[in-house]
């Protein structure tokens, strides 16, 4: 990585630094030792040169994202990298889903995420996510039968399902007679329980549908509770034999025919914006619509790429290292969200996962370290959560930090010796067992916040 200046940015940066600031969020990269891996973590066994000189050059650590014992969803994960309290300052997943496909939620309205699934008679979940073949094309159609069939229309609600990518959707319901609506209520979703603002992954023993409870005395809630609960039976029937399931059905596929609704919000009261919390603005590169979501009510410059597609994944990252480049010469803070490490973690296939952090290796870190000069601006890599192929979930494992720029990071403690980006030298560095809320106190250089501490050494060459 030769010198090259970085633009200076159209506002100075937060805290002790007026150089630009990058927080790139690999999605699900943390892991366990795995048997197919020869008992290391997918990370651990990829090809890592470039995180690995990172890693050399800077201090390492990890982070629980959110707090101890809670197995967040990305939103919840990202919202505390950002310095947030997802559990009060979270609209819910449904209204980010839905604010990242352009539906906004107005007061009294309620939104959810949900997810196409393939269940069985008895309401029990076959596979949350009709094993990941539902094209974003089908989707689109089963969701638009649902809201051309008015479910709700007869108790005075409009229920409007939206696909976004692949399986995922969301749904509002908009009351037109009635009164307001309620965000109190739980999942019907088995695998994920409302917590506050934000949901938390669990591994059922039997995943049946759940029916939907308040969460607090209102009748508001009550009302929510039993729409939703209609709305879960009466799905079905205009899912079954839709064009897209007989066809699916012929051609020997899963069939989508139900709906996993979670994560319950509204239009959200009092949420900071990213400048009103660190007095500067920024931007944010995102891939899924919740990200996006996330980006507009922070009011973070919008810069929405969509998911890579996996049959062009090298020229995907290319274009995404680019895309950084070029807002990271311009901007005082760069959010940065790749998808990648996630899904294999959700399928348990370790071989795959460490394949998708060789190529974020390779095709994303050496092309936007390239020329990058590392004493004109200062990067964090770090994950929203853990999704342990072992589980085939989210977990609430630390996850890996790598903190590195100007002024030099590196760790003194630890002499000249090459090191690994993993779990387990993240594990023993200098940032271990920080909170997600304080990472960007580091970033910024805003004095020792937290409970990791970030030595400053005398400065070093580039790698």
């Amino acid at each position: 990585m030769s010198p090259s200046r970085v633009a200076g940015p159209k506002e100075t940066s937060p805290g002790g630094t007026s150089l630009p600031c990058a927080l790139i969020v690999l999605d699900g990269l943390g892991d366990r030792p795995h048997p197919d891996l020869g008992g290391k973590t997918p990370l651990e066994a990829a090809r890592t040169p470039n995180l690995d000189r990172l890693a050399a050059r800077g201090t390492l650590g990890n982070v629980v994202t959110v707090g101890p014992g809670i197995a967040p969803e990305s939103d919840a994960g990202v919202l505390g990298l950002l310095g947030y309290d997802p559990r009060t300052d979270s609209p819910g997943r449904g209204v980010l889903e839905a604010e990242g496909v352009g539906l906004h939620v107005e007061p009294g309205q309620v939104a959810f995420r949900f997810n196409f699934a393939t269940v069985d008679p008895e309401n029990v979940v076959k596979d949350a996510r009709v094993g990941r073949s539902l094209s974003t094309e089908e989707a689109k159609e089963l969701a638009e039968a649902i809201s051309r069939a008015d479910l709700l229309g007869p108790e005075g609600v409009e229920a409007r399902a939206q696909a976004t990518v692949g399986h995922r959707g969301v749904l509002r319901l908009a009351p037109r007679s009635g009164g307001a609506l309620s965000p109190e209520v739980s999942n019907s979703d088995p695998y994920y329980e409302k917590i506050g603002g934000l949901g938390h992954a669990v591994k059922p023993e039997r995943p049946q549908i759940r029916r939907v409870k308040p969460l607090d005395g209102s009748e508001e809630a009550a009302r929510t509770a039993g729409l939703v609960n209609l709305f879960v039976d009466r799905v079905p029937a205009v899912l079954r034999d839709h064009p897209v399931n007989v066809r699916r059905r012929a051609r020997g596929g899963l069939e989508a025919n139900h709906l996993l609704l979670r994560d319950a919000g509204t239009a959200p009261r009092g949420l900071r914006t990213f400048r009103d919390r660190w007095g500067t603005g920024g931007a944010a590169l995102t891939e899924m619509p919740v990200e996006r979501g996330l980006a507009r009510l922070l009011e973070l410059e919008d810069v929405f790429v969509g998911p890579v597609d996996p049959a062009h994944r090298a020229e995907g990252y290319r274009y995404r290292a680019q895309r950084c480049r070029e807002l990271l010469a311009k901007q005082p803070f760069l959010y940065i969200h790749l998808k990648g490490p996630d899904e294999p973690g959700h399928d348990g296939d370790a071989r795959k996962k460490r394949e998708v952090v060789d190529a974020l290796d390779e095709h994303f870190f050496g092309p936007f370290l390239e020329g990058l000069d590392l004493q004109r601006c200062r990067l964090l890599v770090t994950a929203d959560h853990a999704t342990p192929c072992i589980l085939k979930g989210h977990s609430d494992d630390p996850v890996p930090v790598l903190l590195v720029g100007a002024p030099d990071l590196a760790d003194p403690s630890r002499g000249d010796a090459p090191r690994k980006f993993s779990e387990a030298t993240c594990e023993v560095g200098p940032l271990k067992g920080l909170l997600g809320r304080d990472l960007l106190d580091h970033l910024f250089l805003r004095g020792q916040a937290g409970r990791g501490a970030v030595p400053h050494a005398p400065a070093r060459s580039p790698p």
